[in-house]
């Protein structure tokens, strides 16, 4: 199990060698590239190292569902990526964001989170972990910190929110709320899924935690599903209000996490509690699937803000478009926030809206030929969704009107295709209408 291990990690190194390069790192005869460990267990010479391994005191591998060896190649290389001091992988994003806030909350706990995140994150909040004795408070990002800072309560345990929101396009303002997580003395979760560390590292910036569906971009290929907790290692656990980091854990014969992980508390909590207790842990193929999609993420990053950026502009002045929302357009009300924390593109996704309403842009999407509708979103084909009828689904017209989505948006998730081609198939679809 990887425990208490610094990353090695040269600082000097640029991000897109650590894309390739970080993670596995083959010594004399070994495989050049990473291997799948596709294995449930490993053997041990003798029954006194298996036990040390089952009582934390040394790193190793003795059962996939808590760590593999693929699995950690991948992890430190997503850590590394991030800047963070550790990280866990997971059967899927959602997964991710359930750890995330299970690691530090119980019944009776609180959660702030902003209101415009994805659909299934809300619904996360809003139902599931409601019905578990978890509540939640969702807030207007946009909102004065004076206005955002009355949802904080004594029992409160972290403040969530999106880089860029799904699909609204919303740029966190992240500098500010992690003042504000700070002030409360609860760490600052963020989904940085459609960024990516190539386009934004909220560690920089303040967040705590990071969480990613790797199922987007990371993979970028449409081919697994995963998701991923990163841990900066710079929050302080031993406030007092997180006792279940510093004071012993009866689970594993007394163990307090702050003494023993120092500032890996919190990632080695969330390993070796959850992951052992619940299982939603990444297979090995998926891990090394992943780690290809993430050789190539510095590549593709750049090819899709471009992509996205062209269509934008294209749409932006077509007569058929009610609106359009892309951070990276000049007339985007979340410029100055994307020019801050993005300077290198937000992502490759575009919303826009079809004059006509809901009719028209279900006419539109079933006109096009080169761009699917799936749902899905961030990978290397152009894929379109409607989000009201689709990922937020079940939320009620108040909800999708907080969070951002009207009921003619649609979703266009901008590949890596020649963009002329992209571009040509949206002005045949939008000419029929």
């Amino acid at each position: 199990m990887p425990i208490n291990k610094e990353l090695p990690v040269d600082p000097k190194q640029h991000i897109e060698t650590r894309c390739v390069q970080a993670g596995w790192q083959p010594k004399n005869g070994d495989p050049r590239v990473l291997p799948i460990f596709q294995s449930t267990t490993f053997k041990y010479d003798s029954a006194d190292v298996l036990g040390k391994l089952f009582d934390l005191e040394v790193p190793g591998h003795f059962y996939t569902r808590l760590s593999n060896p693929t699995l950690e190649c991948v992890e430190n290389k997503i850590a590394a990526l991030e800047g963070g001091v550790g990280a866990l992988v997971t059967a899927s994003g959602q997964a991710a964001v359930f750890f995330a806030i299970l690691n530090l909350c119980k019944a009776g706990d609180h959660v702030v989170s902003t209101v415009a995140i994805y659909g299934g994150t809300f619904n996360l909040f809003a139902v599931t972990l409601k019905r578990m004795g978890i509540e939640v408070t969702f807030v207007n990002q946009n909102n004065a910190p004076e206005k955002i800072a009355a949802a904080f309560r004594p029992n409160t345990k972290a403040l969530f929110a999106e880089t860029v929101t799904n699909p609204s396009l919303e740029i966190a303002d992240l500098e500010k709320l992690a003042k504000l997580a700070h002030g409360h003395g609860v760490p600052f979760i963020v989904d940085n899924t459609f960024p990516t560390p190539i386009l934004c590292r909220p560690i920089e910036w303040g967040a705590d935690i990071v969480v990613h569906s790797t199922t987007k971009y990371m993979d970028g290929h449409a081919q697994t599903l995963g998701g991923v907790i990163v841990d900066s290692g710079n929050f302080d656990w031993t406030s007092g209000r997180f006792p279940e980091f510093c004071e012993p854990d009866e689970s594993y014969h007394g163990v307090v996490y702050t003494r023993k992980f120092g500032r890996a508390a919190y990632i080695v909590k969330a390993r070796v509690q959850l992951m052992r207790d619940l299982g939603a842990q990444q297979s090995p193929f998926a891990a090394y699937i992943l780690n290809l999609g993430l050789e190539t993420l510095h590549l593709r990053m750049p090819r899709h803000c471009a992509n996205a950026l062209a269509v934008a502009q294209h749409l932006e002045k077509h007569p058929r478009v009610a609106w359009i929302n892309y951070p990276g357009l000049e007339s985007n009300p979340c410029r100055a926030l994307a020019r801050k924390y993005l300077p290198d593109g937000t992502c490759g996704v575009v919303s826009f809206g079809i004059r006509g309403g809901r009719e028209a842009a279900t006419r539109f999407m079933d006109s096009l030929q080169l761009a699917a509708i799936v749902t899905h979103v961030a990978d290397a084909r152009t894929c379109i969704l409607h989000p009201a009828s689709t990922t937020h689904r079940q939320l009620t017209d108040a909800q999708l009107q907080a969070a951002g989505i009207s009921p003619d948006l649609v979703r266009l998730s901008v590949g890596i295709e020649n963009v002329a081609d992209i571009l040509a198939d949206l002005d045949q679809a939008l000419a029929l209408l």
